[in-house]
C-alpha cells in the first residue's frame, strides 16, 4: 500500500448540491467529508462516494424530534458507490430512507443485519464481518467489532451484530466509528493496517454523545462521551477528527447540542484542539 499524500490544504464550505462534487473528488485527488446529521455524513475518497448510515427522517420514532434539517436532501445526492451501515437502531437505520435510496447501490452491514434485511427485500445488502474487508475501485473497506448494544429489546438479538470502518485508499485514509464504547482495543483496526505499515490515519469520525450524570456509566459501556471521543482520537493517531451524532435529533435525557456544547467546552483546554474540526449540517470538509 502507498503512503498517505502530504497535506496541501484544508477547508470546510456549505453544500450546494451534487454540482459540488467535482474532478478532483472523483479522481481521488482529494476526500471530502460532508456531514448531514446524526451518523449520516458523506465521504469521498479514492474516487468512491460513501453514505454512512442514512437517516433524513424528521423523528426517530413517534417523540424524539429532528431540531435541523439534513445537511443535504436526497435528491442533491450525488451518484453513489456505497452505503456503510453500522448496526440496525433505528437512529442509524431508517428503512424510509432505505427506500429513497437506489436499490443497485451496495449496502455494507454487519452479518446478522445484512441476513435481515435480505429478507425484507433489500437485495443490495451485502454481509461485511469484522476482519473482512472488501475493494470499491482504489479504496479498501476494513470492518471492525464495535462496542455496542445492537439488540436493543431482548427479542432481537439476531440482529444484535455491530461495525466500525475504515476506509484505506492510496491517497487518504478515513475511520468511522458508527457507534462505540471506549475499549482497549478500539483503536486496533487502524493499529493493524495503517500503523504497523508506518501510516499515519487522517481523519477519525467519531460520535459524541452526552448523558447526565445518573446515567453516565450505563451510557459508556456502548457510547463514547466528548471526552472518550479525544481519548480515542488520540489512541488512533489521527490528524484531524470530525465529531457526529450531535445537532440533529432531540434524545429522552439530553438535547441535540449537549455534547458539542460540551467538546466546545473541553477543547478550550485541549493541546490538539486545532485537528478537531466541528462541521455544522451541510458543511463540507475538504482535504486535499
Amino acid at each position: 500500500m502507498q503512503p498517505a499524500a502530504v497535506l496541501k490544504g484544508i477547508n470546510a464550505q456549505r453544500h450546494e448540491g451534487s454540482d459540488r462534487h467535482d474532478r478532483d473528488s472523483e479522481s481521488g485527488q482529494q476526500m471530502n467529508i460532508t456531514y448531514i446529521g446524526h451518523a449520516t455524513l458523506l465521504i469521498e475518497i479514492g474516487g468512491r462516494r460513501i453514505l454512512t448510515d442514512p437517516n433524513f427522517d424528521s423523528r426517530l420514532g413517534r417523540f424524539l424530534r429532528r431540531v435541523s434539517e439534513p445537511g443535504m436532501l436526497v435528491e442533491q445526492l450525488p451518484r453513489l458507490d456505497a452505503l456503510l451501515l453500522t448496526h440496525a437502531h433505528a437512529d442509524h437505520l431508517s428503512f424510509s430512507t432505505l427506500n429513497l435510496l437506489p436499490r443497485d447501490v451496495p449496502l455494507f452491514a454487519p452479518p446478522s443485519v445484512a441476513r435481515w434485511l435480505s429478507r425484507l427485500g433489500y437485495r443490495q445488502a451485502v454481509p461485511l464481518a469484522p476482519e473482512e474487508n472488501v475493494r470499491l475501485g482504489e479504496v479498501t473497506l476494513f470492518a471492525a467489532k464495535a462496542r455496542h448494544a445492537g439488540a436493543r429489546y431482548g427479542v432481537d438479538r439476531w440482529r444484535a451484530d455491530t461495525n466500525m470502518y475504515l476506509l484505506d485508499s492510496p491517497e487518504h485514509t478515513a475511520f468511522f466509528a458508527g457507534d462505540t464504547a471506549l475499549t482497549p482495543t478500539s483503536h486496533r483496526l487502524v493499529e493493524q493496517v495503517l500503523h504497523e505499515e508506518s501510516r499515519s490515519l487522517d481523519v477519525a469520525l467519531l460520535p459524541i454523545g452526552h448523558a447526565p450524570l445518573w446515567k453516565r456509566s450505563l451510557f459508556r459501556r456502548g457510547h463514547l462521551t466528548a471526552e472518550d471521543a479525544l481519548s480515542l482520537y488520540g489512541r488512533l493517531r489521527a490528524r484531524w477528527f470530525i465529531p457526529y451524532h450531535w445537532g440533529t435529533f432531540d434524545h429522552v435525557t439530553s438535547g441535540a447540542h449537549d455534547a458539542i456544547a460540551h467538546l466546545r467546552s473541553l477543547l478550550t483546554q485541549y493541546e490538539r484542539r486545532e485537528g478537531v474540526r466541528i462541521l455544522e449540517p451541510g458543511e463540507r470538509w475538504v482535504k486535499e
